[in-house]
C-alpha cells in the first residue's frame, strides 16, 4: 500500500501562489503516476492535473492550464502542484492520488484511475 500526505495548503489572496506537496510512503512513488483533484463544498471531486511515473506525461484540466504546474521528484517520493494566479473559484480541498498501469493511462483525469488517496489539504483564495 501507499500512504499519501498532502501539505502546503492555506489562505491566499487572489492572484497569489501556493505550492502543494504530496509525500508518499510505503512504496516508491516512482512505481505510480500521481494526480491532483479538488473538491469544493457542494460539488463533485474534479480533476486538476496528473503526472506519469517519470514526469513525461502531464495532463491538465482546462481551467488550470497555464496557471498550475505539476512536477515530481522520485528521489524525494514527492509530487508537487505549483499554483499561480489563484482565483476564488480555486477554493477547494485538494487531494493527491496515486495510480498505475493501463487504467491510469486511459483514465488519468478520472478518480477511478487511482488506487490511493491522501486526506486532502484546504486551499482558500480570498477576493
Amino acid at each position: 500500500h501507499v500512504q499519501l500526505v498532502e501539505s502546503g495548503g492555506g489562505l491566499v489572496q487572489a492572484g497569489g501562489s501556493l505550492r502543494l506537496s504530496c509525500a508518499a510512503s510505503g512504496r516508491p512513488f516512482s512505481d505510480y503516476a500521481g494526480g491532483w483533484f479538488r473538491q469544493a463544498p457542494g460539488k463533485e471531486r474534479e480533476f486538476v492535473a496528473a503526472v506519469s511515473w517519470n514526469g513525461g506525461i502531464t495532463p491538465y484540466a482546462d481551467y488550470v492550464k497555464g496557471r498550475f504546474t505539476i512536477t515530481r521528484d522520485n528521489a524525494e517520493n514527492t509530487v508537487y502542484l505549483q499554483m499561480n494566479s489563484l482565483q476564488p473559484e480555486d477554493t477547494a480541498v485538494y487531494y493527491c492520488a496515486a495510480g498505475r498501469g493501463s487504467r491510469w493511462y486511459a483514465n488519468a483525469n478520472f478518480p477511478h484511475a487511482y488506487s490511493y488517496w491522501g486526506q486532502g489539504t484546504q486551499v482558500t483564495v480570498s477576493s
